[in-house]
């Protein structure tokens, strides 16, 4: 009897997962999270799920209570004898905290992925780590899906006649130069400076913009301090218009207030987070054909990152 597939979400993610079930052409699958009055909750399956590819579609933005039912829902499908347990995490939490950068502090995003290995996932399907080399913290399968394939057809369809792309911090550079390839286009590099996380000190230019349709691409977007300096040193460097793509929108703080104030023709992001609240200038574009794809593959036993490799993406 060939298992059968399961999608269920987490509270922070059910309106993407809805999405994801229905590209992929089955009903979410109904799951409670009892919630007591000191805080704890549990989530319960209320189906079964025995022999099944149970899929989860939880990001694991904040708040941290979104991890923890991630992790107990992992917990109790594996009780409940499901086949293979797929962590579907379109945001990975933590992920800035790659390294140890500074003397005694953690290492969040190795720490998250012993949590999700321990409580029994058998692969996690993810987009846009913030460091690739995340991918090595896991000894189970990480598949690892690239914003590009949706963020190139939008760029596409702008037909920008002087496109330029830009990287609003230096640990953005790679990323930029790979689409940047893709359309034959030239790049700049906005290089800040920090005194402390989320504070930018300085930020200098390389290279020219005057005149041209500058892209600005990012994984994400926090405060929008960032993003809003990166716009406005373009700006007054010359260039004709400025927008952004950027994968995750956390927002928080004053992000929100930042991007509106900004001098941003758009900001482009995806569903991998929901919006606290609606902007004019925020445009989202949806992840859930992409998702819904690679759960296929992967229930198929088919290739799901080389999919999504900005290299292959022009050979599509």
């Amino acid at each position: 009897m060939t298992p059968s597939v399961k999608i269920f979400s987490g509270t922070g993610s059910h309106a993407l997962a809805e999405k994801i079930a229905q590209r992929f052409g089955v009903p979410q699958g109904k799951v409670n999270i009892q919630r007591f009055s000191d805080g704890e909750f549990q989530p319960v399956f209320l189906e079964s799920i025995r022999g099944d590819y149970v899929f989860l579609i939880q990001s694991t933005c904040a708040p941290t209570d979104n991890l923890m039912e991630l992790l107990l829902m992992i917990d109790a499908a594996k009780r409940a004898s499901a086949y293979k347990i797929i962590a579907v995490i379109p945001y990975y939490g933590y992920a800035r905290q790659d390294r140890k950068d500074k003397p005694r502090v953690a290492i969040g995003s190795k720490l998250v992925a012993s949590l999700l290995e321990r409580a029994g996932a058998t692969r996690v399907i993810t987009m846009d780590l913030h460091a690739a080399q995340i991918q090595g913290f896991f000894d189970i399968p990480v598949d690892h899906l690239d914003s590009s394939a949706i963020f190139i057809p939008y760029i596409e369809q702008l037909k920008l006649p002087d496109l330029t792309f830009a990287a609003p911090d230096v640990g953005s550079t790679n990323r930029v130069r790979e689409i940047a390839s893709y359309f034959n286009a030239d790049m700049v590099i906005c290089d800040k400076h920090r005194k402390r996380a989320n504070e930018i000190s300085s930020m200098v230019l390389i290279g020219d913009v005057q005149g041209k349709d500058i892209v600005l691409i990012d994984d994400i977007v926090d405060t929008g301090g960032t993003l809003a300096k990166a716009a406005a040193l373009l700006k007054d460097n010359g260039a004709k218009s400025v927008r952004a793509l950027c994968t995750h929108p956390v927002l928080s703080g004053n992000g929100y207030e930042n991007i509106e104030n900004s001098v941003l023709e758009e900001l482009v992001v995806c569903d991998t987070i929901q919006l606290k609240k609606p902007s004019t200038k925020i445009k989202v574009v949806s992840v859930a054909d992409l998702f819904a794809i690679a759960i296929r593959n992967a229930y198929e036993n088919k290739s799901i990152t080389s999919l999504f490799i900005h290299s292959q993406l022009r050979d599509k």
